[in-house]
């Protein structure tokens, strides 16, 4: 008897730390998703580029940046960039400003990262999507969009794709949803029940006949290579898909074949579109 008591008293403990521990994951979840503070602050835009500024029609300010092509004009192609979660959207900018400098560049920061406004969430990050691209398309003018999406970008990118005629699609290491990717990287936490944000991307892209191209980690453990695939298999127009064998979901952007897999990725969007 004693020893029953003993046993039912450990289960009860351990049911209550695993109680504990998914009041703690409900919880946070919007910190863990939108880890914000991670971001280290943007500095200085490099030289040329242009602050821009969209209010969306609940009063939040976001703010984002425009990098225009070397040399000045308008470029071919207008890339419209969503960062990873715990990216600094100013960064992404510069960084696909070296990739593809004779296009115009805009990115803009998520709700709940400075120096935007609000709080970040799934639905509303896709609800802004399209009044960003519908105030760079009359402001900029550009012959056409194309979407780069990173990480949890490309779920934004695909959310857009579904509202407006975008040109084509960058998916880097992107999913074919937020809840997948979240049941497959906790397994053992009640996911399904818990999680109040999701992006389908594959569901986004079903029916879409614009060009996508996909450039994949190797070796990433968060989004895992069956999430990738599930969106491979929903595309209807997939033109170029990469995976770099070595590179982890953090890391992809230092290895050697990530700078030409971007540019074919473009050159091939450029001419399906």
């Amino acid at each position: 008897m004693r020893r029953t008591r003993l046993l039912l008293a450990l289960l009860l403990i351990l049911l209550a730390g695993y109680g504990a521990i998914v009041g703690l994951a409900f919880v946070n979840q919007e910190r863990l998703l939108f880890p914000a503070f991670l971001v280290v602050p943007a500095q200085a835009p490099p030289p040329g580029a242009q602050r821009l500024t969209v209010e969306t029609p609940d009063g939040i300010r976001l703010e984002g940046l425009h990098i225009p092509p070397e040399g000045g004009g308008s470029g071919p192609t207008l890339v419209l960039a969503f960062a990873g979660n715990a990216s600094n959207a100013q960064g992404v900018a510069e960084l696909l400003h070296e990739i593809y400098p004779d296009r115009d560049i805009v990115t803009f920061f998520y709700r709940g990262y400075a120096p935007s406004g609000g709080v970040a969430g799934a639905e509303t990050l896709m609800e802004d999507a399209p009044l960003i691209h519908d105030f760079v398309a009359a402001r900029l003018r550009p012959r056409r969009i194309v979407a780069v999406g990173i990480s949890l970008g490309s779920g934004v990118a695909s959310s857009l794709a579904a509202r407006r005629p975008l040109a084509g699609l960058v998916l880097v290491t992107p999913f074919d949803s937020l809840a997948a990717t979240a049941r497959q990287l906790h397994p053992w936490l009640p996911v399904s029940l818990l999680l109040r944000h999701d992006m389908r991307s594959a569901e986004a892209l079903k029916d879409r006949r614009l060009p996508v191209a996909i450039i994949a980690s190797g070796r990433d453990r968060l989004v895992r290579p069956e999430r990738t695939e599930a969106l491979r298999r929903a595309v209807p127009n997939l033109v170029h898909d990469v995976t770099i064998p070595e590179a982890r979901h953090d890391d992809i952007f230092l290895h050697p074949g990530f700078v030409p897999a971007m540019r074919e990725a473009m050159e091939k969007i450029e001419a399906a579109a």
